[in-house]
């Protein structure tokens, strides 16, 4: 299939100007020193204290870092003396003047609370290096869990479905579906907001277009405060990417190779220097995956000759798979207290795929028949988005007003040629050209307002608009047998639109009185959603539908939060809250049509779903000391209009030959609100540093659920008759998942991490899922002077993460399997290089409530 001119461009011009500018960048690198340190007091390290390098000569080769918990840091400059500034939370501040001349250790320097600082004058360089201990990976705050995946060895060279796979409290199928706790409705923000990163694709596709080398953190938020948008009864994930801090030209370079047969090659560059700052992050690469699937359908006291009594489907498809983003942007200070931005990403994906699929028919007193189904298609997105910001600060207190717009335009196409061939025949028995197209066009805007109160409080107001259109042009051409000749078919051609306009507005206040701080928020959310949907058949024909017009559902609706924190010592905190979530139906769950990917397993639209609202509680507790953090969280969800997934099986006639027509059973899915969902547990995270060459994090979530709800809806009897049947969700018990990583330290530059998962199954009367596990293995070796980094890893070492479950409707049991990619091999390698390190703002006194994540490309709603 031939690449698009975008993809072109990226290959030929973006990705040989970033290597291009990184062999020069290595170069230029090579003229500073690497030195290190420490920051103490009288009682030791001194964590988290911002030290500034100015050179008495050249401003330009300014510096700067921030020490690690222990006081420990290390920076890059140049030969020359510099004049050292230090600054800490509840210490005086620090001057004092050095001279560097090569590579080494400094000495200690030794700030006081009491003005008695160390100034003495000169301090010369020493020959020792002091490596830095590492940070742990993941922080517990007021409202939510932030996980750093830096020392996750597992996913290097991989992607973002690959490091979501090793975060806490969250869990990915192995269709790409992400879940937290349980539940698959979770909310994607990239850097705070919606991102045409993602594109308009669902699952795994979308996962793997974001290299995992990318991402700076990811921000769990189980239960979203009042600030952040009320979708996503799970919780929001925001993908914090890296933006460079540091002066200078900076960068780094990856390269991934792997099997199955994989490939990646991603750069990020950046260059600071005075009031102006840009940046660049793109990448791309190529990928194989192969989806295995069966179903094992048994139909129940069929007595009629020639109906079915088994039928058993196996499939398997391969995909090659293409990728490639880019992202600019600049940063302008005007002021020292406003700033503009500007960005732009456009990202490709492209699919080619392959597949067959066995339907064998065991058929009561009569022959056994079989279908042979080969499926051929290609899928192409294109995706593009510019942002643009203003960030303003009134005073130095924490008086702030950010204000945004998004803009996003994302194009998907997927075409399919589908051949069908009986009893073993070379000659086509029916043939279906399905051509799919989906445009969705976004914008966001939003202002966002802080006021510091005093010393401990603070007030934060909001507002969004959101306007969401999805365009969907859907057509089906079949031929037969008796109809040789492709036309359309009927109920699946059809055009539709579905348009979203939401309204926000929040407020929220958040202190602390004695040991107890508060957090106390309330948003309105205005909704309005257009449906409209046209069947492009001509009016009388078969298959013809009345189209559907201006199809309105408005809400409008209060969501209330509340948190809570009581500090019995630093680090050592109980925390409680409670939060009110809304989950709205996905637009393609509301366009009436049936959709033809399969025509024996159709999915069925529904243009009466509604939204199902979720109240959230949660009591946690969180202890962290110098080796040990542990954080387990007491959760309970109730969800009203619960939706649900209808599987029901109709029998539907086709005529192969003219006047003949057979019959076959085809099985319907269909979204419906149904009755209550009710979640409760224990989610544990812990991460213990057990030696100084062992270290282990886990997450345990044991967790029950008493789901109720039950529905009529047409089925068939054992003759093939239409009757009405009662679907029966209602079910509890108890399920885990769990998740135990172990890092092992041979050295300073080798590491080998093991990781295993395990998640149980669930049961109702309706399915039964069986449990599934996984182990995986990594190893990373540190080279070129710790500018380079190789890593290994295998992913499913034992190819046991697959989907099974059993479901029981009124006629049938229902065995399937579903594996989406088997056990994968990677390598990669990165290069990374530098003129600056990080250049810190002065630090305010720490605000004790804060909940900012620390990245200025954050956005809070």
């Amino acid at each position: 299939m031939e690449r698009t001119e975008i993809v072109s461009v990226f290959q030929k011009r973006i990705f040989g100007l970033a290597l291009t500018i990184g062999a020069a960048s290595f170069v230029i690198a090579q003229q500073k020193v690497t030195i290190s340190g420490n920051v103490k007091d009288a009682n030791g390290g001194v964590g988290y204290a911002s030290i500034t390098f100015r050179n008495q000569q050249n401003s330009q080769l300014d510096d700067a870092a921030l020490a690690d918990v222990d006081g420990n840091y290390k920076v890059d400059l140049a030969p020359g003396n510099y004049d050292v500034n230090i600054e800490a939370v509840d210490y005086k501040k620090f001057t004092q003047t050095i001279q560097v001349e090569k590579a080494g250790a400094i000495a200690p320097f030794v700030i006081v609370s009491d003005g008695k600082a160390n100034l003495n004058n000169t301090t010369d360089i020493q020959g020792v290096t002091i490596t830095a201990t590492s940070t742990k990976p993941y922080k517990v705050e007021l409202d939510k869990k932030t996980y750093d995946p830096s020392q996750d060895l597992v996913s290097k060279g991989g992607s973002l479905q690959d490091v979501l796979s090793n975060v806490p409290s969250v869990s990915v199928d192995t269709d790409g579906t992400v879940s937290m706790r349980g539940s698959s409705n979770v909310r994607f923000l990239i850097n705070g907001k919606p991102s045409a990163l993602l594109g308009i694709d669902d699952g795994a596709n979308a996962l793997q277009s974001i290299p995992a080398d990318q991402i700076e953190k990811i921000e769990v938020i189980t239960n979203p405060s009042s600030k952040f948008e009320a979708s996503g009864t799970a919780g929001i994930l925001n993908i914090i990417l890296k933006k460079n801090k540091k002066t200078g030209f900076n960068g780094s370079v990856i390269g991934t190779l792997g099997y199955l047969p994989q490939t990646n090659l991603n750069t990020s560059l950046s260059w600071r220097k005075g009031n102006f700052s840009w940046f660049l992050n793109g990448g791309g690469g190529y990928r194989e995956s192969k989806n295995t699937n069966r179903n094992d359908n048994y139909y129940n006291n069929v007595t009629t000759i020639g109906d079915e009594t088994e039928s058993h489907q196996n499939s398997e498809i391969k995909n090659k798979n293409s990728n490639y983003n880019a992202t600019a942007g600049i940063v302008y200070d005007i002021t020292e207290k406003t700033s503009v931005n500007a960005s732009g990403t456009v990202r490709t994906f492209e699919s080619d795929n392959v597949g067959n699929i066995d339907y064998n028919y065991l058929l009561f007193n009569a022959p056994n028949t079989y279908t042979l189904r080969n499926t051929t298609g290609n899928n192409n997105n294109l995706a593009f988005q510019g942002d643009f910001g203003l960030d303003h600060k009134f005073d130095d207190k924490g008086q702030n007003l950010s204000l945004s717009l998004s803009l996003q335009r994302n194009r998907s196409n997927n075409n399919t040629n589908i051949k069908e061939y009986d009893d073993y025949s070379t000659v086509t028995s029916l043939q279906n050209l399905i051509n799919q197209r989906t445009v969705n066009k976004n914008i966001v805007a939003k202002a966002d307002y802080e006021l510091p109160i005093g010393e401990i409080s603070k007030l934060e107001a909001g507002y969004r608009l959101d306007s969401n259109s999805n365009s969907y042009d859907n057509n089906v051409l079949e031929s037969t047998t008796a109809f040789p000749t492709l036309r359309n078919l009927g109920l699946y051609t059809y055009d539709a639109q579905y348009k979203e306009l939401f309204n926000a507005f929040y407020v929220q206040f958040k202190s602390k009185i004695g040991k107890v701080g508060y957090q106390l928020g309330l948003r309105d959310e205005i909704s309005n959603v257009t449906i409209d949907y046209q069947n492009l058949l001509t009016p009388g024909s078969i298959g013809y539908t009345e189209p559907v017009v201006d199809r309105k559902k408005n809400y409008n609706n209060l969501f209330p939060s509340v948190f809570l924190s009581y500090e019995f010592a630093k680090d050592n905190q109980l925390l409680v809250n409670y939060t009110r979530r809304i989950d709205r139906p996905r637009g393609f769950f509301l366009i009436p049509n049936p959709s033809y990917n399969d025509n024996q397993n159709i999915f069925d639209g529904n243009i009466d779903l509604n939204p199902s609202y979720v109240d959230s509680y949660e009591v946690g507790y969180s202890i962290s000391k110098k080796k040990f953090t542990i954080n387990p969280t007491l959760y309970y969800r109730h969800q009203e209009d619960d939706v649900k997934m209808l599987v029901y099986n109709t029998k539907e006639s086709y005529e192969v030959t003219p006047d003949v027509f057979k019959d076959r059973i085809v099985f319907h899915t269909k979204p419906i609100n149904l009755g209550t969902d009710d979640r409760f547990g224990l989610d544990l995270n812990f991460n213990w540093d057990a030696t100084s060459w062992l270290k282990f994090m886990g997450n345990v979530d044991v967790f029950g659920y008493n789901t109720k709800g039950s529905t009529l809806y047409q089925t068939l009897d054992k003759d093939g008759n239409e009757i009405t049947d009662t679907a029966n969700f209602t079910g509890n018990g108890v399920s885990t998942r769990s998740r135990l990583t172990t890092t092992f330290k041979v050295d300073k530059t080798l590491n080998f991490q093991v990781q295993g998962f395990f998640r149980g199954g669930q049961k109702t009367e309706y399915q039964h899922r069986k449990d599934m596990y996984a182990i995986n293995f990594g190893a990373s070796k540190t080279i070129w002077n710790g500018n380079g980094t190789i890593a290994f890893n295998i992913q499913d070492v034992f190819n046991t993460r697959a989907m099974q479950s059993t479901t029981y409707t009124a006629n049938s049991v229902r065995d399937s399997y579903m594996q989406w990619q088997p056990r994968q091999f990677t390598m990669s390698l990165t290069y990374r290089f530098k003129q600056g390190e990080k250049v810190e703002q002065p630090k305010r006194k720490k605000d004790i409530n804060s909940n900012a994540s620390g990245d200025d490309q954050q956005g809070p709603m």
